[in-house]
């Protein structure tokens, strides 16, 4: 008797605390992750932000755009963001610190029907240089630390076509500061290439259907024309979009339906916040990245 009361306390202590946590939500954080200017990243989510507030009924939707992937990294560990969408590695570096911190909903779908994207190498065009092995004893520019594509990928993935170790083939290595920012330097001979993200569906020449170099050209920043193509990477899997396990079930159905219906309600709000040509979202779980999980724990630990 005395054991079914003590459950039944319980029961009704855990249901009361979930009623509180869900009304708890007054404000939604998201986080955006480096890789453009902050003014493009909060114009972009702006419609997102607007569009949440109403779903969710909070008072307040704040936007952090970081200078860098691991502000938003951070932010997520410690509790002081609710959404993000991260690239694979990311996501991979979360989930090695605290596998419970956040849960991946969606990712997002190329117009091909994929759920996949490449790792692009790109050199400016009046360089000289055409192929990869013409990068050999040259400087290559990696995105950021913490990025699939920009760094993750290459990494681990050039030795089989170099035939050696990315340290030993280049001259030397760095990083761009993100991936517009990466391409700039690029440009500005900074580096001799570089590592960014495409979706590799679609033309070179329009910088893909999707991608940093997409996003590039729509802004007015970059002209395919000024840069030549050396190497594209296997596909990598598209990064989730991730929101704070300890968010009420409720909440986060709320924003899984309201994202999987963007791209019909509002595809320029869609367009906006990825950057580019996309089908849509689909579902998505932990074991989707568990290569790149993997990947990132063999090479970088955490």
């Amino acid at each position: 008797m005395f054991r079914k009361m003590l459950f039944g306390a319980v029961s009704i202590i855990a249901m009361a605390m979930g009623a509180v946590q869900a009304q708890d939500l007054k404000e939604f954080r998201v986080g955006i992750l480096g890789g453009e200017n902050e003014a493009d990243r909060l114009r972009n989510y702006q419609c997102f932000a607007d569009h949440i507030k109403q779903v969710l009924g909070v008072e307040k939707v704040s936007l952090f755009p970081a200078a860098d992937y691991d502000g938003v990294i951070q932010g997520l560990l410690g509790g002081t963001l609710d959404f993000a969408e991260l690239g694979a590695s990311a996501y991979a570096k979360v989930y090695l610190e605290n596998k419970d911190a956040v849960q991946p909903i969606l990712t997002t779908i190329q117009t091909d029907g994929s759920t996949g994207y490449r790792a692009v190498m790109v050199a400016r065009a009046d360089s000289g240089i055409k192929t990869l092995a013409d990068m050999k004893g040259k400087k290559l520019g990696f995105a950021d630390p913490d990025s699939t594509s920009g760094y993750l990928i290459p990494v681990t993935s050039l030795p089989k076509d170099i035939g050696m170790d990315v340290k030993s083939y280049f001259s030397s290595t760095g990083f761009g500061g993100g991936h517009e920012q990466l391409v700039l330097e690029v440009l500005k001979g900074t580096f001799d290439a570089g590592t960014t993200w495409a979706s590799g569906v679609g033309d070179f020449n329009d910088g893909y259907s999707s991608g940093n170099l997409r996003k590039m050209v729509d802004k007015g920043v970059l002209k395919m024309d000024d840069l030549v193509e050396l190497w594209q990477s296997p596909l990598i899997p598209n990064g989730p979009l991730v929101v704070r396990t300890s968010i009420d079930a409720g909440d986060k159905q709320k924003i899984t339906d309201f994202l999987t219906k963007l791209p019909e309600t509002d595809p320029a709000c869609f367009s906006a916040i990825q950057g580019g040509d996309y089908k849509g979202y689909s579902a998505v779980t932990p074991e989707f990245y568990q290569p790149i999980i993997d990947a990132r724990k063999a090479k970088i630990g955490s």
